[in-house]
């Protein structure tokens, strides 16, 4: 009987069971979409640390004997074990069981623990931690949280239209439970519908969702073509993806349909019949008080206004998971579009703008010494002066860096310096009695151009002075105003050794521009440009020098980006038989830039759209699925009164209450929090507002509109077209 009712329910009633397969469609793919990326996101990663780091699990670097190597690959587990040289890379079968595995190895072959090291980035992506790790891998944590978030919010859409495809019949279930019908026999009827309208959607929406994948791969390798160090992404679809994402719709469907048949199973016959699926009294209903939008929309539209706050109140509860979807939706998107503005602006100015000219080309030669590559009495065949001589170089300059300190007296310090309370007032510190000195330490050739470039003697015997410090009190980091550091009088500085000793340096001259270099410079440090000739008399004594060395190219005026790359592999060339070398040119870090931001916006814009998408679909769902009972709203009206122009315009109300609470919200909270990023920025509103993203917002908010407001055109269209008068009448059980 109950199987002969459902199918003959179903039929009758076609827009109820679309909504329901209409919502279930949607999660499926949803969950589907997520269960996908996560997965081949997870291989991309895997793929690029074997790329870049190898795909061994544990690495012994000790010399084993024949022996020792047949032992280790017929140990159970393992996959391979390859030697080179002095170095044993070993796999195993099941990459979660390496440490447990290796200490039986170990524990058997007597090994040093100093030559044994596991392959952590790669083992910690497959979850496997080292005992006693007190930080375990956070991946498939995070995973099942955000999972099981998008699978309640899933759930609550597809609620929505079992509970109104359910409230619509509770009379019938009512008459049926006066009957005899147990409360389990009318949840078991429901069951079997929602298995039978979902069945098929739920296996569509995993198409779609596996579809929907390999289309945002697809689109991220096309955006992502030329960043350099990266490899295509290849879609892939596992077993486990499938039961995963197929496991978590059925549940999400089954939940969702639980909770309706559940409260309805549970009525009383007297309740069922006259018609309260809440199970909210007539007297409880009459002395509900209006809410505050009820009251404003009447206000300030009339009675269609105060019908509609009333229909949209009785809603309420339907519509919360689309309103907040939609909400976070909006603010999400607008947030992050003013994010990406304020940063892109910043990142401009104090990066790609300020150091435009500064370089072209720059060079990290990996723990080298400066003198490495200008051996003392081999000049010419040293590395810093066959940069020069290679086609296409305008200038270079090789130099190393170190973070020093000096003994200060206020005495030294410029009478503009003095004016603003000295140093220590300056720099916000106690004690000024030893201040940070950067020193930056130049090839001989390279200072003795900066010499003839500031005037300085053209001496290597001396250290020339970055005379100025930032005045952080009459100005902001982003225009910043200069003041000079020390008083012009030629005193040598006194510099601190590693053992806490002194030594003096003689000044050469002070300057008030520095070197074209792409560098920051420490705000309250005293900069000071040192030839390497005069460094190795006190690299002894010092403990703050960086081990890298660093060379800054200038390719031909108006470069492009091939001639660039060309100048890079010449670089390359010359210097990786003999160093670890990494490289960067300014139009490939610019363009890099550019398209990760771009792909940032996708990625996050996507994950805005989704959110919108569920929060639309549930305004889908609840607008047809609330067909009867509007129905019977839209023929009460009717009979007193009220036109077809009437009930359009409470339509309107409604799609404007819908689609602008959202947009509303989202510009009360984004607005004022951009506004205080850029206070906090320290950026001139004029030049933010400029470049403001009021055109995609725009767009964004009137897709959001135009979508509520054919949900309810269809909905409208559909209700006023059918016969009003037909609701009135008693409910039968078909």
């Amino acid at each position: 009987m109950w199987k002969t009712y459902s199918i003959s329910y179903l039929r009758q009633n076609r827009t109820a069971g679309i909504s329901i397969m209409a919502a279930a469609l949607g999660a499926a793919f949803f969950l589907s979409l997520l269960c996908s990326l996560f997965y081949n996101f997870w291989v991309y990663d895997v793929e690029s640390i074997r790329q870049d780091e190898g795909s061994w699990h544990v690495r012994v670097e000790a010399s084993l004997d024949r022996e020792e190597l047949e032992l280790i690959r017929d140990f159970a587990g393992v996959e391979s074990a390859e030697v080179s040289g002095e170095v044993t890379e070993i796999c195993f079968e099941d990459a979660r069981e390496t440490y447990r595995q290796m200490a039986l190895i170990w524990e058997k072959l007597e090994l040093d623990p100093e030559e044994v090291f596991y392959h952590e980035t790669l083992l910690s992506r497959y979850l496997a931690a080292a005992p006693g790790d007190p930080s375990p891998p956070l991946l498939l944590p995070f995973f099942i949280v955000v999972l099981a978030v998008l699978c309640v919010s899933l759930a609550l859409v597809i609620r929505t239209a079992f509970e109104i495809s359910m409230q619509a019949r509770v009379r019938q279930f009512g008459i049926f439970s006066s009957i005899g019908a147990s409360p389990g026999q009318i949840r078991r009827c429901l069951l079997q519908e929602a298995a039978a309208l979902c069945a098929l959607p739920v296996l569509g929406g995993m198409v779609l969702g596996g579809a929907g994948c390999a289309g945002v791969l697809a689109a991220v390798n096309r955006f992502a073509a030329d960043v350099p160090g990266r490899h295509r992404a290849i879609f892939h679809y596992h077993p486990a993806v499938f039961a995963v994402s197929f496991g978590a719709a059925a549940l999400t469907v089954l939940v969702a349909s639980q909770i309706p048949a559940g409260r309805l199973a549970r009525q009383t016959p007297l309740e069922a019949v006259r018609g309260q699926a809440d199970g909210m009294t007539g007297r409880r209903r009459r002395w509900k008080k209006k809410g505050l939008g009820c009251t404003l929309l009447g206000l300030l539209l009339g009675i269609e206004g105060e019908l509609a706050g009333n229909a949209l109140r009785t809603q309420k509860k339907a519509l919360r998971i689309s309103r907040i979807s939609l909400t976070l939706s909006f603010l999400g998107f607008t947030s992050m579009l003013s994010f990406f503005t304020l940063s892109g602006i910043s990142t401009r100015y104090t990066y790609f703008d300020r150091y435009q000219d500064a370089w072209d080309v720059m060079v990290t030669v990996r723990d080298t010494e400066l003198e490495a590559l200008e051996p003392e009495g081999a000049t010419e065949t040293g590395a810093a002066f066959q940069i020069k001589e290679i086609p296409g170089v305008r200038d270079s300059i090789c130099y190393q860096k170190a973070e020093e300190s000096i003994a200060w007296d206020e005495s030294r310090a410029s009478k503009e310096l003095r004016a603003l309370g000295g140093y220590s007032t300056l720099a916000d510190v106690e004690d000024a009695s030893r201040i940070p000195s950067q020193v930056l330490v130049m090839d001989d050739e390279c200072f003795l151009d900066y010499c003839r470039q500031t005037g300085a003697p053209e001496e290597l015997t001396g250290t020339i002075l970055l005379n100025r410090i930032w005045d952080s009190t009459g100005s902001s980091f982003r225009q910043r105003e200069y003041i000079p550091f020390v008083e012009q009088d030629g005193a040598p500085l006194t510099l601190y050794t590693e053992d806490g000793k002194t030594v003096q340096v003689p000044v050469l001259s002070y300057a008030e521009e520095a070197p074209l270099l792409r560098e920051e410079y420490e705000d309250y440090a005293l900069v000071q440009f040192m030839p390497l000739s005069l460094w190795k008399t006190l690299a002894d004594r010092m403990d703050g020098v960086e081990n890298d060395t660093y060379i800054r190219i200038l390719g031909p005026e108006e470069a492009d980006l091939e001639t660039l790359d060309e100048i890079e592999r010449e670089v390359e060339g010359l210097l990786e038989s003999s160093f670890r070398v990494e490289s960067e040119n300014r139009i490939e870090e610019r363009l890099t830039n550019d398209q990760m931001l771009l792909g940032a916006r996708l990625i996050l814009g996507a994950l805005c759209v989704l959110l919108g998408g569920i929060g639309l679909a549930g305004i889908f769902t609840n607008t047809f699925g609330f067909l009867r009972q509007r129905q019977r709203e839209f023929a009460r009206y009717l009979s007193v009164g009220m036109d077809p122009a009437g009930m359009k315009k409470l339509f309107c109300i409604e799609a404007a209450v819908i689609a602008g609470r959202p947009i509303l919200l989202g510009l009360l909270v984004t607005v004022p929090a951009t506004a205080l990023m850029v206070s906090a920025s320290q950026m001139e509103a004029d030049v933010f507002l400029a470049e403001a993203p009021f055109l995609p917002v725009a767009v964004y908010g009137l897709f959001i509109m135009l979508a509520v407001a054919l949900a309810y055109w269809l909905g409208a269209r559909r209700l006023l077209g059918s016969d009003l008068s037909e609701p009135l009448k008693d409910d039968t059980l078909s």
